[in-house]
């Protein structure tokens, strides 16, 4: 569905999008994932046309962006971008299902996105979770093929982005592809089949949560400790990644888990409530970036 093959994009001086290859593929849910600055917002942009690449090559349908976009087969939901505001939210939902090629029925439509309640009041009225359902509204106004959707729940409650997730799941059972950027890291962990993690503007990790988590190399343990907590010593603990000390419990990240917790008990302490488990996907992005971010501070 998508292709881009070393593409590169910059502003100025700084690099934003460097040599990034990726492909995309039908019914796939992906995640896209990065700090801030690594290049997730230029790389929907240059796959929705928004901005032309300076190196390589992206297609979209075998096409352009723009050609794609123009045939009805991406449906896009941004995460800022004014809606018109002085008409009511069906006459902009109606619009939007106007102009797509393969528009579904505008009721259906409203009621997907969780704003049939709200179909009359103004766009200017609505709070930030009901803009963020409008622009969804917006996106899925037809039968796209792919939909791309940037900081998607942002402002949304916990029922609405429930119920957000069951309509992209069912868009990805239907054989469309659904490709969003998320800081919302649990959600990434819990709906996405693939995961891509970017890093000043190139592809760092790409598989699936599980895949990504074990790609960081550690566990984590967890424990409790009675009395005087000797730090120094726990940092002496073999195979140590990090160590966090909170009140009179020990969070510790081991590239050997077996190894550190046996060196804890040789310390000759005794760990209560013991835990341990495979890092979860936040703690396994932030491992893999910093391990990165590293690599680069000794390379320079």
């Amino acid at each position: 569905m998508v292709s881009f093959e070393n593409v590169s994009k910059s502003y100025g001086t700084v690099r934003a999008v460097s040599d990034l290859s990726l492909d995309l593929y039908p019914g796939e849910t992906v995640a896209l994932l990065g700090p801030n600055g690594a290049g997730k917002s230029s790389t929907l942009d240059l796959l929705l046309g928004l901005r032309n690449a300076d190196a390589g090559r992206v297609e979209v349908f075998g096409t352009t962006p723009q050609q794609a976009i123009e045939q009805g087969k991406v449906g896009a939901m941004l995460q800022s971008g004014g809606l018109m505001e002085d008409v009511k939210v069906r006459e902009l939902v109606k619009l939007a299902c106007d102009l797509h090629r393969n528009a579904y029925p505008l009721e259906r439509v409203m009621e997907q996105a969780g704003i049939t309640e709200i179909a009359d009041r103004m766009v200017n009225k609505l709070s930030g979770g009901q803009e963020q359902r409008v622009r969804f509204a917006m996106a899925t106004a037809g039968a796209n093929e792919l939909i791309v959707l940037d900081e998607p729940t942002t402002g949304m409650d916990v029922s609405a982005r429930q119920a957000f997730w069951g309509v992209m799941r069912q868009q990805a059972n239907e054989g469309r592809a659904v490709l969003f950027a998320t800081h919302y890291l649990e959600e990434a962990d819990a709906i996405a089949d693939r995961v891509i993690v970017l890093h000043r503007g190139r592809v760092l990790a790409d598989g699936s949560a599980a895949e990504i988590k074990a790609k960081a190399g550690a566990r984590r343990i967890v424990f409790d400790l009675e009395g005087h907590i000797g730090e120094a010593a726990l940092r002496e603990l073999p195979f140590l990644a990090s160590l966090e000390i909170s009140g009179r419990t020990v969070r510790i990240q081991s590239h050997d888990a077996d190894a550190t917790v046996h060196a804890l008990y040789g310390l000759g302490l005794y760990p209560r409530n013991l835990e341990v488990a495979g890092l979860g996907l936040e703690q396994a992005f932030i491992a893999i970036t910093d391990a990165a971010a590293a690599e680069e501070a000794v390379s320079r």
